[in-house]
This record gives structure tokens, C-alpha cells and sequence, in this order.
């Protein structure tokens, strides 16, 4: 079994808008990497323009509904993912939309290293 510190990549998709405490599951991703391993996640895009066209379409109860059980307790943008990222020791990151226009893009994901 591998232990701290013995994995090239970690892959996340579609989960850090379920975690109550990002901050630590971005600090445990980067203690189980190597030295130059990479993390890659994604998560549902929330840019501001996406989020004025949800708002003025009359979308933000279906879009921000507290009474899913289970659904996102965060939503993320490319610059407060960003700063979980670089806050926990990342560096490097490479980010792309996924989905839909530019913009309104159903989702990023997003590429962080670990420093060498």
C-alpha cells in the first residue's frame, strides 16, 4: 500500500462542491502527492456572468435550491478556487471551461502542481 507522499496525480471530478471543509481536502490532496504531482479537479463553473444571466433569467431558486438534500454547499469560481489552491502550496494551475458557451460554461476543470 502507498502511503503519504507516493502519488504522480490525483483526480477529483465533480466532488470539492460537496465538501464541507475544502480546505482540508485540498491540503490532504497535496500531502499524499509527490514532489511534481499534479491535481486535477473540477467542479460547476459560477463566473460572473453566468451567474447574472441565472439571476436575470429567473433561475436562482432552481439553480440555488437549499431544499436539495445532498446538493452543493459551495460554488466555486476560477479565482476562489484559485486562491484554495494556492493558499494549500499549489502553483502552475491551468484551468479550462467545459460545456456550454464560453462563459457559461457547465463547468472548469482545473490542473494545480505540486512544487518539485
Amino acid at each position: 500500500m502507498l502511503g503519504l507522499g507516493q502519488y504522480d496525480a490525483i483526480i477529483s471530478t465533480e466532488v470539492i462542491e460537496h465538501v464541507f471543509l475544502p480546505h482540508e481536502f485540498v491540503k490532504n490532496c497535496y500531502r499524499l502527492l509527490k514532489p511534481g504531482g499534479i491535481l486535477i479537479l473540477s467542479t460547476p463553473y459560477h463566473g460572473y456572468l453566468k451567474n447574472l444571466v441565472i439571476a436575470l433569467t429567473g433561475g436562482f431558486d432552481r439553480h440555488w435550491n437549499p431544499l436539495f438534500d445532498y446538493g452543493h454547499i459551495k460554488f466555486w469560481s476560477v479565482s476562489t478556487l484559485s486562491h484554495l489552491l494556492y493558499e494549500a502550496g499549489f502553483d502552475n494551475l491551468e484551468w479550462r471551461g467545459a460545456g456550454r458557451m464560453p462563459h457559461l460554461w457547465k463547468s472548469f476543470v482545473i490542473k494545480a502542481t505540486k512544487p518539485s
